[in-house]
């Protein structure tokens, strides 16, 4: 066996509706776990002021992302709420080979995608305490505005349904660092099997 199959990476997919708190848990994680990469999808979504080209996103064009579709060059991609988000292939494999835990914070449509290539992911869906919460998280946040609050609650139910399909792990975000270290630990137990 070659080195490079004995240090195989895993995958590991966390998804949840927006607002739920994913992307803080991602980063947390990230900087608990020093063996694990933490992917930076592509989109199409224009960058918001406070964040980093590399960090936040690659933030591309529609037509980039549409010629990148075409190559071959995502693992995973989805249209959501008009814009165009994807995992782009060749860091994710870069990692895996060596050794590393990938962990792609990516929607439930993704999330699909990615088990069906990677059978073995570790899937982790990510939910609030309650809709009530769920609601309040998305107002406090200040993204999105009154109808836009609303179809994301619609969608939110039905990710949180398709998740007890989909994936093996629910972590219920009502206490943050209790559900970092729970993410911590699926992501240990997978490393050891």
């Amino acid at each position: 066996m070659s080195k490079s199959n004995e240090r195989k990476g895993k995958v590991v997919v966390i998804s949840g509706p927006s607002g739920v708190g994913k992307s803080t848990i991602t980063a947390r994680v990230g900087e608990h776990l020093s063996d694990v990469y933490v992917s930076v999808s592509a989109t199409t979504r224009p960058k918001a002021e406070n964040e980093t080209d590399g960090r936040n996103y690659w933030y591309i064009s529609r037509q980039e992302f549409e010629e990148r579709v075409k190559k071959g060059d995502f693992l995973e991609y989805a249209e959501v709420f008009g814009n165009l988000y994807g995992t782009l292939k060749e860091k994710v494999i870069e990692q895996l080979s060596k050794g590393k835990v990938v962990i792609l914070e990516i929607d439930v449509q993704g999330g699909e995608q990615i088990k069906q290539a990677y059978p073995d992911a570790a899937m982790i869906f990510i939910v609030p305490p309650s809709q009530r919460d769920l609601a309040e998280r998305m107002k406090n946040r200040g993204r999105e505005n009154g109808k836009d609050a609303e179809t994301r609650l619609e969608l939110a139910d039905n990710e949180i349904a398709a998740a007890w399909q989909h994936y093996n792990h629910i972590v219920i975000n009502d206490e943050l660092e209790q559900a970092v270290q729970e993410v911590i630990q699926i992501i240990k137990n997978i490393k050891s099997e």
